[in-house]
């Protein structure tokens, strides 16, 4: 059985990740209205994630969270360039600079059932190879008007199936696609 992708990310209204120059201060501000003990999902997602694939930037980004959000689950993060590591984090972390492919072949081989990838451009790769089986956005109300778009150019149309949509008290509209996969 092959190991199953899903990426689960949040954007603006109008479909940005975050700011030009990468800054998410409008996702903490709006973070600021979700009441206390409501996760939008997050946790239970999380409770089925055997590895954690992420880009070198989210995962500079995260370590300026200053509390390590993943606790033990393995991290890995996609680098052309060496990545160093704090002694404080928990958790395997490791860094890869394999193709998708290369690395969910390994991961699926080492007996990763379910991968999580998470920042722009590695969520990006992974659809554009054919990889990535779901993924769940959370739109937060507020248009930026600019900014990193999670989708950049594809190849070709990629087409989604809508498996639900939640949406929170606190104006958050999270929806979830299972991506069609030529061959289904």
């Amino acid at each position: 059985m092959s190991a199953r992708v899903s990426a689960y990310v949040a954007t603006s209204r109008d479909g940005f990740i975050a700011r030009i120059d990468g800054g998410i201060d409008w996702l903490n501000d709006a973070s600021a209205s979700v009441p206390e003990g409501e996760d939008c999902g997050y946790q239970a997602f999380m409770d089925t994630v055997d590895v954690l694939i992420m880009g070198r930037k989210t995962y500079e980004q995260v370590l300026s969270f200053g509390e390590w959000p993943y606790g033990e689950t393995p991290v890995v993060v996609l680098s052309s360039s060496a990545v160093t590591f704090p002694d404080e984090l928990p958790g395997p972390l490791s860094h890869s600079s394999e193709t998708p492919h290369q690395l969910y072949d390994r991961l699926s081989e080492a007996g990763a059932k379910h991968m999580y990838v998470d920042g722009g451009v590695t969520i990006q790769r992974f659809l554009a190879q054919g990889l990535l089986d779901e993924i769940t956005i959370t739109v937060i109300p507020v248009v930026l008007g600019e900014g990193i778009p999670l989708f950049g150019p594809v190849e070709a149309e990629v087409q989604l199936n809508h498996v639900d949509t939640v949406v929170f008290d606190c104006g958050f509209v999270q929806t979830r696609y299972a991506i069609v996969k030529e061959f289904d």
